[in-house]
């Protein structure tokens, strides 16, 4: 019953045939009107079955300029190129940018707006008199990541990335780490670096981080029904408090010394609650650091999972390989042949020069292969 459903729904196509769906409604007028009353009918059914079961839901924010709407339009194509599940996206962005990503999302092909939902946001801070520097922290409204769990009161489990995020492998394989997490874990990150030698927090931190190396918050697994219940020890009074109720004092005292913003903060909250947080392998936030020198992420030798390309590695010609596999990502057309990608792929790195991340780019492609091997095997 249900295999059957799923191939009624599965449909996302229309050709002029006898047996078109359309034609078998001779009462129906057969024109521009009616097939897409039907397509939307049959997208809304679609995302209403499979609300009942699975899905992943996935905040991202995004302020600033166009660039960062496009960039963060890439980030969600890349979900849903590889997602085996239905995603629920959940954008939180400025006024003036809420337009943009409308008029982009609606008109992606019924094949890929069948296996997402986008809900857009405005941008909240709490009413404590420090909105604006909430909202200026480090990059522009990248701390409302921290008030996730109490903007989305009704969300229990979500998967925060930053806009210059792209998975080169299912969103459901990120999932899995909640499956991961003990009683008392209600966060996963990867580690900030893989050597103390070299790390920005051992070296130059001038607050508590977590662990020998800190913390990177470009991808973040929140449990947030247990951050909302939790109570955290801390530095700044002799008791534990909610995460609500932490914040504000932790911003207080150490803005001063804090130099990433949101993600130092995260990284003083774990400092002195390592038993609540999780850490996953940097194969899974894979960054220009992994291999600016040398291929610094062991875990990456049988292929990346996601890529982040922080400090605008994605944009600028001083990181050609991440630039080279964002071009293809986001020329990629849905209608396409997804293994046309690897070529895609290749080809743009074919014009990048020999640096140390081009030595290192076959983690990239490698992971990527493995990801659409065994989609073509589905």
């Amino acid at each position: 019953m249900f295999s059957l459903l799923k191939q009624q729904l599965s449909f996302n196509k229309y050709d002029d045939t006898e047996s078109n769906l359309f034609s078998q409604h001779q009462n129906w007028p057969f024109n521009e009107k009616t097939i897409s009353w039907v397509m939307d009918f049959y997208l809304t059914l679609q995302r209403k079955v499979a609300s009942h079961f699975s899905t992943i839901d996935l905040a991202v924010v995004a302020c600033g300029a166009d660039d960062r709407v496009q960039e963060t339009l890439v980030n969600l194509k890349s979900v849903v190129l590889f997602s085996k599940r239905f995603v629920n996206f959940h954008v939180f962005t400025e006024e003036n940018l809420k337009m943009k990503f409308r008029n982009s999302l609606d008109l992606w092909p019924y094949s890929a707006k069948s296996k997402f939902h986008y809900t857009l946001y405005s941008i909240k801070y709490p009413d404590d008199g420090h909105a604006k520097e909430w909202k200026k922290l480090f990059k522009l409204c990248a701390s409302q990541r921290l008030f996730l769990p109490q903007l989305l009161k009704d969300i229990n489990s979500i998967v925060y990335v930053d806009t210059d995020v792209l998975f080169l492998s299912p969103i459901d394989d990120l999932w899995k780490f909640f499956k991961d997490f003990n009683s008392t874990h209600l966060a996963a990150m990867a580690p900030e670096s893989e050597a103390t030698n070299v790390a920005w927090y051992s070296r130059f931190a001038r607050h508590p981080y977590y662990g020998q190396t800190g913390l990177n918050s470009g991808i973040m697994l929140m449990d947030m029904k247990r951050v909302r219940e939790a109570k955290f020890k801390n530095d700044l009074v002799g008791e534990s408090l909610t995460w609500a109720e932490m914040l504000l004092p932790l911003y207080k005292k150490y803005r001063q010394n804090i130099t990433w913003g949101d993600q130092d903060l995260l990284n003083i909250v774990f400092h002195h609650n390592p038993e609540l947080l999780l850490t996953f392998p940097c194969k899974w936030n894979y960054r220009p650091d992994h291999c600016i020198y040398m291929q610094m992420c062991k875990t990456a030798e049988k292929g990346v999972k996601l890529l982040h390309g922080c400090r605008r590695a994605f944009h600028k010609d001083k990181w050609p390989v991440f630039k080279a596999v964002y071009t293809a990502v986001k020329d990629f057309r849905f209608d396409s042949d997804i293994s046309t990608l690897i070529r895609d792929v290749k080809k743009e790195l074919d014009k990048v020069n020999e640096t140390n991340c081009k030595k290192s780019s076959y983690v990239m492609v490698d992971g990527l292969q493995k990801t659409i091997s065994l989609k073509d095997e589905l």
